[in-house]
């Protein structure tokens, strides 16, 4: 699709801020600076564009169908054209999303409002519709000679994008292809679901009519759910009299255990399913059991069953991920050049140190200890963090 660009919208430039400023405080801010920070393979050119947003090196701001572009300035007379580009949606998929938009009545408020809500998010998503980006969806050019992606100036746009997208959720829209105006209008010529009350009124008043209609019922949509109770419950160690068979410690170790695992499910809304060894482990992590697993138990306390993999597996990370460390370490390192690691697959060593890169994306530290590595402490993205 090209570019409408009678739905362009034109933003003054950012003044310079207050120390302490903060990009993104809306979910979906932080969701699209987070599309852009996964990209980038140079943590110090983003460390100088969130710089360059701060400190107002970047023109006006126009944000258009797919497109965000700025002018950025580097204080030396020269100036830098800064494009980042966003897939737009199709007619079809504009069609599911007003559907969407349209099975809530809260919806349309909510976005006039200046809110993006999470379900219909959600929603979108599921019909097919992707309304965040992630990563590789924003694509940057610069007429800078910067080699990263993005350059600096692209990341500066992004981190003030960020605000943009704070204040109005329809910029996120235009950028996806539509504007307020355009949106506004089409949802007009759709009907809004009937609230429960007016509902029943309806029903009252038909008198002999029995039941709803099914394609009546699913308009309504599904009421918000109560928030959760508060979790302030502890597990009381059982009062177990001896019995013939029964290992009375060892069954208020299961039973703790199972406590332990019952309340993380009931927090977090899930719970790992571990094989009987990964279990064993962490039974003795959990309750300072001796089975001859200190290695293992030392790894499961700082990453759990990841620090555990790591401990006793190697594999072949993508190159991308592994370029990004190199850079996160070369730009993270105080004074001269950081050594040179000796690389084998997830596995940095630098004499006595060894780094593993763990299937979560962090690095794991292990020290040489009697001819053998064992686990040094907990994990880091930045491996530089770890060799300081």
């Amino acid at each position: 699709m090209k570019p409408d660009v009678s739905a362009a919208r034109g933003f003054p430039a950012f003044p310079r801020q207050r120390a302490g400023a903060r990009f993104a405080t809306s979910w979906w801010g932080r969701a699209w600076i987070k599309a852009m920070e996964d990209t980038s393979l140079d943590h110090g050119l983003l460390r100088k564009g969130r710089a360059y947003a701060k400190t107002g090196q970047v023109g006006p701001i126009t944000v258009s169908p797919g497109r965000l572009a700025a002018v950025s300035e580097t204080g030396y007379d020269a100036e830098y054209h800064t494009v980042v580009r966003v897939e737009q949606l199709g007619d079809a998929d504009w069609e599911r999303f007003l559907d969407q938009v349209a099975a809530k009545a809260g919806h349309i408020a909510a976005l006039l409002d200046g809110d993006m809500p999470h379900d219909l998010v959600r929603a979108a998503a599921d019909a097919g519709v992707p309304l965040l980006p992630t990563v590789g969806d924003l694509e940057p050019e610069c007429s800078c000679p910067d080699w990263g992606h993005p350059c600096k100036h692209a990341a500066a746009l992004c981190y003030q994008a960020s605000w943009l997208l704070d204040d109005d959720p329809f910029v996120l829209l235009l950028l996806r292809g539509r504007g307020r105006p355009e949106l506004v209008e089409a949802l007009q010529g759709r009907s809004l679901p009937t609230s429960p009350a007016a509902a029943a009124g309806a029903a009252g008043a038909a008198g002999a009519r029995q039941g709803t209609p099914a394609a009546e019922a699913f308009s309504l949509g599904v009421p918000p759910l109560p928030e959760p109770p508060a979790v302030d419950v502890a597990f009381t160690p059982l009062e177990l009299d001896p019995a013939p068979g029964v290992e009375v410690a060892a069954l208020r170790v299961l039973a703790a255990s199972a406590s332990a695992r019952a309340r993380e499910l009931l927090v977090s809304g899930r719970s790992a399913a571990l094989s009987e060894y990964q279990d064993r482990v962490r039974l003795a992590a959990d309750h300072d059991l001796d089975l001859g697993l200190e290695a293992a138990v030392r790894a499961w306390r700082y990453g759990g069953a990841t620090g555990l993999d790591v401990l006793e597996s190697a594999w072949t990370p993508p190159r991308q991920e592994l370029a990004r460390s190199r850079a996160l370490l070369e730009a993270g390192w105080e004074g001269e050049r950081p050594p040179a690691p000796e690389a084998w697959r997830n596995r940095w060593t630098m004499g006595e140190t060894q780094l593993r890169y763990g299937r979560d994306g962090r690095w794991y530290p292990f020290e040489r200890r009697d001819g053998r590595w064992w686990p040094a402490g907990p994990p880091e993205r930045d491996p530089s963090v770890l060799l300081a």
